[in-house]
């Protein structure tokens, strides 16, 4: 009989564990049932919040910069650096975990920071850039970012719009002539898993405002501020999958910095190695917090186990809550799904005692897939 090899690539359960922490919880439960087990790890993310950890993890140097924070507070922001090759996860500089008191500002928060850390992923001598968006406390269409790397936005007097999205409105010109020239030179990449336009029913302000802040009246003033800004810098792109990720930033991005669009999860598992990985395994163990419709759009899990299910190795997954029928599980290749909840019903619980949770569900997965 072929040996058992387990790879364990899941995403972080988001308040409760990193996607490091699930990894090693996997690992001690298939442990305990199946002594001296070969098992893998490799922390996967989907260019959302985790996605520098991940490439941290996958043997990536971590590096520091001190940014412009989503409301001009300084912060500490990393990104991971292997060669010539940077992870930049714009959420370490513009992300809502760097909102003061959780105080969320949806009209003025900038993306300046990211254009910061950007900087530095140039000044480490990076040439190809994966830049991770999701998890923005910004709905400025990347102006920030873009202002951070030398564009100039003017109103009708020829001084600089006020930042965010809002701000936007005011906009009269936009040069591009001052950019950082390294950026002509470099492959960015934009990592992320939401294809959304820039504005409209789909766009960044009506999906993902709320969530950032934004009353109906501000969803609304951002829609019709981000059109407007569209039309200045080039509508054409404006509505290009991608181009609404981390309220707009993928736009910012797409139109100014020659971006390319990829599926988050896809770029990080070339960028992760996964693919060498893969073949040395027999199972692979996937997963996330929740288990759910979303899932199924391009989240780490679904993108781990369509690349498993094409190399023909067996998928199962963990997670906090699962609200997947068995078909959809099967569909996106996974064979069974093993949630927390089943072991403790109370959502709190459940979080604050994930890990001991996780290596209960590990047993299970050892007893039924290799023993």
């Amino acid at each position: 009989m072929e040996t058992a090899r387990v790879l364990v690539a899941a995403d972080k359960f988001k308040g409760s564990l990193t996607a490091v922490q699930v990894a090693e919880r996997v690992t001690a439960g298939l442990r305990r049932v199946v002594p001296g087990l070969e098992v893998e790890t490799l922390p996967v993310a989907d260019g959302g919040d985790g996605t520098v950890a991940a490439a941290v993890a996958a043997g990536f140097e971590r590096r520091e910069a001190r940014v412009t924070g989503p409301v001009g507070d300084p912060v500490t922001a990393a990104y991971a650096l292997r060669g010539s090759t940077a992870v930049v996860e714009m959420a370490e500089a513009s992300g809502l975990q760097h909102l003061p008191d959780g105080v969320f500002a949806p009209l003025t928060a900038t993306t300046y920071g990211s254009g910061e850390l950007l900087a530095a992923a140039l000044d480490a001598g990076a040439t190809t850039i994966v830049f991770g968006v999701g998890g923005s406390a910004t709905t400025d269409g990347g102006a920030g970012m873009l202002a951070a790397l030398g564009a100039r936005f003017l109103d009708a007097d020829g001084k600089p719009v006020g930042p965010g999205g809002g701000g936007l409105a005011a906009l009269a010109e936009a040069d591009l002539s001052g950019l950082d020239p390294r950026l002509k030179d470099v492959d960015l990449i934009l990592a992320s898993d939401v294809d959304n336009p820039l504005t409209g029913p789909k766009g960044a302000p009506e999906v993902y405002g709320r969530q950032k802040g934004a009353s109906e009246e501000d969803i609304a003033v951002l829609d019709a501020a981000l059109a407007h800004y569209a039309s200045i810098l080039g509508p054409e792109k404006a509505a290009l999958p991608g181009a609404g990720a981390a309220g707009g930033i993928g736009y910012g991005a797409l139109v100014a910095l020659g971006a390319r669009f990829r599926p988050g999860i896809e770029v990080m598992l070339d960028v992760l190695g996964f693919a060498s990985a893969l073949a040395r395994a027999t199972l692979v163990i996937t997963g996330e917090g929740s288990l759910d419709e979303q899932t199924l759009h391009g989240k780490a899990p679904a993108g781990v186990a369509a690349a498993a299910r094409e190399a023909g190795i067996e998928v199962v997954a963990v997670c906090g809550r699962l609200a997947l029928e068995p078909e959809a599980l099967e569909r996106a290749g996974i064979a069974r799904a093993y949630a927390l909840a089943d072991l403790e019903p109370d959502p709190a619980v459940s979080m604050a005692q994930a890990g001991p949770l996780l290596e209960r569900a590990a047993e299970s997965i050892a007893r039924d897939f290799l023993s």
